[in-house]
Formats: C-alpha cells, sequence, structure tokens
C-alpha cells in the first residue's frame, strides 16, 4: 500500500508532472511527428502515422504494464514510484533529442519506440500517486491529476507548440528539456517518503523458499470478467472515449490543412485558439468537477456525460465544416475532456480490483490514453482513404458515445 502524502505536496506535484509528460507528448505526436513525417515523406505521410501510431501501442502496451509492475515492487529511499520517474523523463528527453535529428523514416521510428517506453515509465508510476492522497482529499487529488495537469498538458502546451510548427525539430528539444525539468520539479514538490521499512518488513516475514513467478503467475494479476467486471467497463470506455478524442487530435494539423484548406500561418492560428478555449474549460473543470464530485457524491454520470459532449463537437465540424464548428468543437470537447480527466481516474480508483496493485491496474487503465493515441489514428487512416477527412468526425461521435454508454454500465458505482 502506498503511503499517504499530505494535499499541500501532493496537489501541485500532481498538476506540475502529468503537465511536464502529457503536454510535450501530446505536442510531439499531434504536431512535430505529422510535420516531420510530412518532410521526410509527404506522399505517404497518413499512412505512416498509422505505422507510427500501430508500433507505438506495441510498445507502450507492454511498458506501461511493466512499469506499473515493477514500481508496485520497487523499495527505495525515495519511494516506490520516484526512481522510475525520473529514468523515464531522462530516457524521454534522449528520445525527443533523437527524433530532432532524424533524415529517415527508420530513424525516426527507431527515436519514437525509445520514447514510447520512457513515457510509459513516468505514466505508470506516477498516476500510482493519486492513491497516496488522504481518503477525504481524493477526489481533490484527482482533480489535479487530471481536471488541472492534463488540461495544461493537452490543451496549454500545445498553444505555445504551435509556435514550433514552423522549427518543430528544435521544438522536438525544447519539448523534451520541459519534460525532464518539470518532472524533476514535480518529484521535487512530492518527496515521496521512503518506503524500505516496508522492505525489511516484507523481508522478515517472507517464507524461506519463494515460489519463481511465472508468465502465468503474473497473468493472473487480471481477475476474471464476473470480478473485475466494472473496472473492465471503465477501461473500455475510456479506450473508447480517447479513440473519439484522438481520432479529431491526431489529425488536427491535417484537418486544417488538407480540409479546411488553411495554409500554416492558419493553421497555427486556428490550432492554438481551439486550444485555448479547451484549456479554459479543462482548467475551470480541474478546480469544479472532484469538489462538486465530493460533495454531492456523483461521479459516474458526469463522466458519461463528458463523452457525449465530446461526440457533440465532432457532429459540429461534420455538419458546419467552418471555422464557427471549431469553435464550438473547443467549447463541447474542452469542457468535456476537463470533466473527464478531473473524475476517470477517480472512478478507476472506486473499480480497481486489487488494491496492492494499484500501479499496475491504474497503469493498464493509463494504457487508454496510449492505446487511443495508437488506434485512433489507424482508424482515421482507414477511414480517410475509404471515404474522405469528413468521416474521421463520424467515427469520433460513434466511439464517444460508445464510451458514454460503457460507463453507464458500471454496477458499483451508483452515480
Amino acid at each position: 500500500m502506498s503511503k499517504t502524502i499530505p494535499l499541500r505536496r501532493l496537489v501541485p506535484g500532481l498538476i506540475v508532472g502529468p503537465a511536464s509528460w502529457l503536454g510535450p507528448y501530446i505536442v510531439a505526436v499531434s504536431l512535430f511527428l505529422p510535420a516531420l513525417l510530412q518532410e521526410i515523406d509527404a506522399e505517404n505521410k497518413i499512412e505512416l502515422l498509422a505505422l507510427f501510431s500501430t508500433c507505438g501501442m506495441i510498445v507502450a502496451s507492454i511498458s506501461n504494464m511493466v512499469a506499473g509492475y515493477l514500481s508496485d515492487r520497487t523499495y527505495s529511499r525515495y519511494g516506490q514510484r520516484t526512481p522510475w520517474i525520473i529514468g523515464g523523463a531522462a530516457a524521454f528527453m534522449l528520445a525527443m533529442v533523437l527524433a530532432s535529428t532524424a533524415k529517415s523514416v527508420a530513424f525516426l521510428l527507431l527515436a519514437w519506440m525509445l520514447g514510447q517506453i520512457a513515457l510509459n515509465f513516468i505514466v505508470a508510476p506516477m498516476v500510482a500517486w493519486l492513491d497516496s492522497a488522504p481518503e477525504e482529499g481524493k477526489g481533490t487529488a484527482s482533480s489535479a491529476y487530471g481536471g488541472l495537469g492534463m488540461a495544461l498538458g493537452n490543451n496549454g502546451f500545445s498553444i505555445f507548440g504551435a509556435m514550433f510548427l514552423g522549427q518543430f525539430r528544435l521544438g522536438f528539444i525544447i519539448f523534451g528539456v520541459i519534460t525532464l525539468i518539470g518532472t524533476l520539479l514535480a518529484v521535487y514538490i512530492v518527496k515521496e517518503p521512503s518506503n524500505l521499512e516496508d522492505k525489511n518488513k516484507l523481508d522478515s516475514n517472507k517464507p524461506v523458499r519463494k515460489e519463481k513467478e511465472s508468465l502465468r503467475s503474473i497473468l493472473k494479476i487480471f481477475p476474471a470478467w464476473h470480478i473485475g467486471r466494472d473496472y473492465y467497463l471503465a477501461l473500455i470506455g475510456k479506450i473508447f472515449q480517447g479513440i473519439g478524442n484522438f481520432a479529431i487530435v491526431g489529425y488536427f494539423l491535417y484537418i486544417m490543412t488538407d480540409f479546411m484548406g488553411k495554409d500554416t500561418s492558419g493553421a497555427q492560428t486556428s490550432i492554438q485558439i481551439v486550444n485555448m478555449i479547451m484549456l479554459i474549460f479543462g482548467i475551470a473543470m480541474g478546480f469544479l468537477a472532484g469538489p462538486i464530485s465530493d460533495k454531492y457524491k456523483i461521479l459516474k454520470y458526469p463522466v458519461a456525460l463528458s463523452t457525449i459532449l465530446l461526440a457533440i463537437g465532432a457532429l459540429s465540424i461534420y455538419f458546419l465544416r467552418n471555422d464557427m464548428s471549431i469553435w464550438i468543437y473547443g467549447f463541447t470537447a474542452g469542457l468535456g475532456m476537463g470533466i473527464w480527466n478531473s473524475l476517470d481516474n477517480l472512478l478507476n480508483l472506486k473499480v480497481i480490483p486489487d488494491k496492492n496493485q494499484v500501479a499496475f491496474f491504474l497503469g493498464v487503465y493509463n494504457l487508454g490514453n496510449t492505446l487511443t493515441q495508437a488506434f485512433a489514428p489507424i482508424i482515421a487512416a482507414f477511414v480517410i482513404k475509404q471515404f474522405d477527412f469528413s468521416a474521421i468526425f463520424l467515427v469520433s461521435f460513434t466511439f464517444a458515445l460508445l464510451g458514454g454508454i460503457c460507463i453507464l454500465s458500471i454496477r458499483t458505482v451508483k452515480r
């Protein structure tokens, strides 16, 4: 079990930390990577983006579970999570520097895969900090992590990152450095306590002969459906919601240029404006959603509502196809993502099947972020190829709605 950390340290750390890894990654995956692929191989850029997403999905899925599994079993004077978080941040910065020098698709893919591994060694341990919050403050901690930290990461950094569209190679380096500095700052603020005493107790109580772990024994961590039903529904809902989100976000640059017909300057302005709108609502929900959920004891319904708002935003672009539709999308998706990011990790904590495997199960749950950023471009590339750009908005609508249905189907969280 994680040691309790006071909210005065945990909350600012849970704002700075996720913003520091998510922001640079979102900027890289939605702006810098598409721009670099366009420079290296413009003719095949859509298919290549899908390839990078597929490979990233495989690597991220494995590394996320491994990171969570190792983190749960780590004992150090700096706690369970901190060593892995710092190591992941340093490796991610190195990967971004390598990506900035890429002249070929193969080298860029190698650097990107290193970045995917490193990122998940930040994500899986860091989200487990939520379990260190005092019981009465878990809603506040969840809002800090998702509502404020992830809002800054998802949208705040994109406003800044859009300024580097003309210098995206430099952008890779700058945002890689930001990840390392921000992560170190978060670790310093949180000051995770040592858990060496727990190891000493464990050593004194463990049997003389320890059974060797096998792949089968590790896979037993996952409970059967009838035991982990609500956890699996929350995970599936997160994946569907994420596909609905990233089907648009992952191709936002191409939507602005190829679908809306904007030049680089016009695309940059539109990206900055929509992300500013989403940032405002994201921050607002970060302050409001958690405390409201705690006060009125509602959790499942607002999380489900957030997916519906995302679906409405996608339909606005499909039907209107002008600048006004982009602002509507910014409003509805910003409000929806603000609510979702503030409360979805708290919802997962409520349905987690084993409290002794918090980092592992939260890490798997956070694969919903990584997997969707992988699946969404693949699905989007397919429908663009078969139909046209407008089809991805229907894909976004459908998956967001399905995600909401999964959340509403959870039984142990009543409302």
